[in-house]
């Protein structure tokens, strides 16, 4: 399939998808049959500024994202499909394209790519359900501290444990030498 010219035209927009392909951290691809233009620019307005909610031909997909290095999503460039460059946090994008599934049936979540590898539509849907990076790096630094937290106190311990015995054996000696006198 990439070894058939194509137009001018056509070139620019498959060099255009191909880099945000190259760019994008992650890609989804749904299907938007049946929503309305007003509910399309709700899609992008939720997702944000660092990702882009674009609808391409799927054979000019098909060629951006083999001539990005992408496979095993040809079967998914089936039906009306727009793509879902995602810049920033994929969590977040994910997130908001589940919630908008949910308020409007008709977009359908086919799949996409992360870290390079194609994902299924399920997976798309693990990735709504983790918690943002931010919670997850506050979650790891408070089991950091925990951790520091009980290695202070075990190197502590024999510390205490001599002081403890020091005066264990002053307040023997002070009962033996009362005893004696």
């Amino acid at each position: 399939m990439a070894d058939k010219p194509i137009r001018a035209d056509k070139a620019t927009a498959v060099a255009e998808l191909t880099e945000s392909f190259r760019a994008a951290g992650a890609t989804v691809l749904t299907e938007y049959r049946g929503l309305t233009v007003s509910q399309l620019t709700q899609l992008r307005r939720s997702l944000g500024k660092e990702t882009s909610y674009t609808v391409a031909k799927n054979t000019l997909a098909k060629r951006a994202a083999a001539d990005a290095g992408i496979s095993g999503l040809d079967e998914l460039f089936t039906g009306p499909t727009a793509l879902t460059f995602v810049s920033g946090d994929v969590v977040e994008a994910a997130k908001g394209l589940r919630d908008f599934a949910k308020a409007n049936p008709k977009l359908v979540i086919k799949g996409g790519v992360f870290e390079g590898k194609a994902i299924s539509a399920a997976e798309v849907t693990k990735l709504a359900d983790l918690e943002s990076r931010e919670v997850l790096l506050a979650k790891l630094a408070g089991a950091m501290k925990g951790n520091l937290s009980k290695a202070a106190a075990l190197f502590q311990a024999p510390l205490a444990q001599t002081a403890r015995l020091a005066a264990a054996l002053q307040d023997k000696r002070e009962k033996e030498g009362a005893e004696a006198a």
